[in-house]
């Protein structure tokens, strides 16, 4: 792969709320690129990316679909990922591997609670995203509102580069706020556009967006800055498209567009943006990896000339049942055949075949290189996350975050007969899912699965049934509590056992209680990578350091299983402030074991406190309804955070016990007789 080539690969992912296009969307861009020649619909159940049985009965997107495109001279891997809150972990791992970002927003509802949370998780990759405002042609459609919300409430600085030329039904095309020239959509189906002079009534409104929006850029640029106060009026637009990418790429600023996918305007532009604007795996030239053994960081080299480095971020059972694994390619290059390292399970495994993706289909080709998302078969032990490296490589790529699963439901085969075969689908599922557990209730015998919603369950019990022939019976829904401790408790704590053979001594004095805010706002925590605060205060050596890790190893075992209703931690934090060791009888087993026993006796009289989750619920509806709604809302134990008027209608803002709202959607129809949403 030639260096230039490497320079025009954009690998970029479509990420929204639920229902703002972007199947839709992309099933645009496959078409005006030439992969496909024909447009399917999300509610007719044949568009080119939604491929599995619930896709098509349910209209949405449920499994990130990967492709690939030719536009001008750029080569575009796309992966359209879900909407919905359920399904999350697919826009996570998405975004994990992903070098840009197109964020969709709906032009009547604007900033949604998924954009909200697809932009955190964007945020927590450093992800350079651009901004497309769809649905230009529905009623209600305020382009400027959603710019302003786009500012507001995700705390970044928008910058339009296009203004709609009409809106609603009169929605006939946009204004290049860059090249100032109107794009105009006129033919029966929209394919077609021209690019003409900006209409006179409008040029003025323009002209004034121009100036706002070199304003915006040109402190991010010296010379641009200079020229701008110097000599505007020469100003020429590859000057301007330079800063815009630059600032994009540091994620100083999100360029907006503007158009209609279904109405087939826009599509095209916003093809051009993502090629100008959006970074090559080049820009992200150095990626950081940790050296296994001495855990030092270590900066790679996006290149096909550096050692083979790729991140696997997908795993999949697919209709032949093959287990295909989703990587994407840092460094070097890899041919079928090869052998490569898993960097995991320090282990060498050879790959079979590599594939280009585009939805379920599979093209099989000879190599890949840096820069490239692609398929691969042969490997079996595989988990998403898994660093892949060249054999003589030690180093590992950070890997994703991964939500806990917050609601559960225990399930039975029908039949007996059933039961091993059970157990083999619902490991393949875990593997393909990491948000997806099982647990088995030793003491009532019952399985229970776990998952991030009603939706994503209802989903894995259709595929037990369609996939693996399996019937079952299905347990009341269950929700996945948290404790923690609310005061700060000191104690001392000794374990003493002497009884002829080897003894076990260990004493610690120790303070345990919440963690302190600090360390619950850190990245760390917030990615779930550490749920304990420890703290080692011990001075002239009363323990050996080599003790030390055994007390939090002791403590952090113990947050799995809490004291009010056995439910794991959300978090702690422990003190170690003196202790005592026996020359012969102490050890790091016994220091463990002490922890267990503080815990036991302490964590009781630290007023702890049962946690349970809550959804952040909008329910827009109009104002015949709204005292029903909120009186059935209040009864739902609910705590009502406010109200906004949008386009005649109310919307309800509130954060509800998860536990309430299992079946609220069609008891919100039935009270509302199906005019609230």
């Amino acid at each position: 792969m030639k260096k230039k080539i490497i320079r025009q690969l954009r690998n970029i992912g479509i990420a929204a709320h639920i229902d703002a296009g972007k199947t839709t969307l992309t099933e645009r861009i496959l078409y005006y690129a030439g992969k496909i020649h024909k447009i399917g619909e999300t509610h007719t159940g044949n568009s080119e990316l939604d491929t599995s049985k619930d896709e098509k009965a349910k209209g949405i997107t449920i499994n990130a679909a990967a492709t690939q495109i030719q536009w001008q001279d750029y080569t575009i891997n796309i992966i359209d990922t879900p909407g919905h809150v359920d399904f999350t972990i697919e826009v996570e791992r998405a975004l994990r591997v992903l070098d840009g970002m197109v964020a969709l927003f709906d032009a009547v509802a604007g900033v949604e609670p998924q954009s909200e949370t697809v932009w955190k998780q964007a945020n927590r990759y450093h992800v350079p995203r651009i901004a497309f405002v769809n649905k230009m042609d529905r009623m209600g459609a305020d382009f400027e509102n959603v710019v302003q919300q786009i500012d507001d409430r995700l705390k970044t600085k928008a910058v339009p580069l296009q203004l709609p030329i009409g809106a609603e039904e009169n929605f006939r095309g946009i204004i290049d706020l860059i090249t100032m020239k109107a794009w105009i959509w006129n033919d029966a189906e929209n394919h077609q556009y021209q690019i003409v002079d900006i209409p006179s009534e409008l040029y003025e409104k323009a002209l004034e967006a121009r100036l706002l929006m070199l304003e915006s850029i040109a402190e991010f640029d010296f010379n641009f800055l200079e020229k701008y106060f110097n000599d505007l009026e020469n100003i020429q637009a590859e000057e301007i498209q330079r800063v815009i990418r630059k600032a994009t790429m540091e994620q100083a600023i999100v360029p907006v567009l503007c158009g209609t996918a279904y109405k087939n305007k826009g599509v095209q532009p916003l093809l051009n943006a993502i090629t100008a604007y959006l970074p090559s795996p080049e820009d992200t030239s150095m990626i950081k990896g940790i050296e296994a053994e001495t855990e030092e960081e270590i900066n790679i080299s996006t290149s096909e000339e550096a050692p083979f480095m790729a991140l696997a971020f997908k795993v999949i059972v697919d209709r032949q049942n093959r287990k295909l694994t989703f990587i994407r390619i840092y460094s070097g290059v890899v041919e079928a055949g090869n052998s490569i390292k898993n960097m995991r399970i320090q282990k060498k495994q050879r790959i079979s075949h590599l594939y280009l993706v585009h939805a379920n289909k599979m093209e099989s080709i000879p190599k890949a290189k840096a820069g490239d998302i692609i398929a691969i078969s042969g490997i079996k032990d595989i988990r998403t996350g898994d660093t892949l490296s060249d054999v003589k490589m030690n180093i590992v790529l950070e890997n994703l975050y991964i939500p806990e699963p917050v609601i559960g439901i225990a399930i039975e085969p029908k039949f007996v007969k059933d039961l091993d075969k059970l157990g083999i689908a619902l490991h393949k599922l875990m593997e393909e899912d990491p948000t997806f557990k099982v647990k088995v209730n030793h003491e009532t015998g019952q399985t229970i699965i776990y998952g991030m919603g009603e939706l994503h369950l209802e989903i894995i019990m259709n595929r037990l049934k369609d996939d693996f022939n399996i019937d079952c019976n299905v347990g009341t829904p269950l929700v996945s509590y948290r404790e923690q401790l609310t005061t700060s408790i000191q104690k001392r704590e000794r374990l003493k056992k002497f009884s002829g053979g080897p003894g076990l001594f260990a004493e610690i004095e120790i303070e345990i209680g919440p963690a302190d805010d600090e360390f619950l706002q850190s990245d760390a925590f917030k990615n779930g990578e550490k749920k304990i605060q420890f703290i080692n205060e011990i001075t002239g050596g009363v323990i050996p350091k080599e003790y030390i890790p055994s007390v939090e190893k002791g403590f952090l075992q113990c947050m799995d299983n809490g004291i009010l209703a056995s439910y794991p931690l959300q978090h702690l934090k422990v003190r170690l402030l003196d202790g005592k060791t026996h020359p012969v009888e102490s050890n790091a087993l016994a220091f463990e074991l002490v922890a267990k026993e503080a815990f036991k006796n302490m964590a009781p009289l630290a007023e702890p406190q049962l946690l349970e989750p809550t959804m952040k619920v909008e329910v827009m509806c109009n104002e015949d309804n709204l005292g029903s709604i909120i009186g059935d809302l209040n009864r739902r134990r609910a705590i009502i955070q406010g109200q906004e008027l949008m386009h005649d209608n109310i919307v309800l803002k509130a954060l509800v016990p998860l536990s309430e709202m299992f079946g609220y959607v069609a008891h919100l129809r039935a009270l509302s007789s199906c005019k609230a949403t």
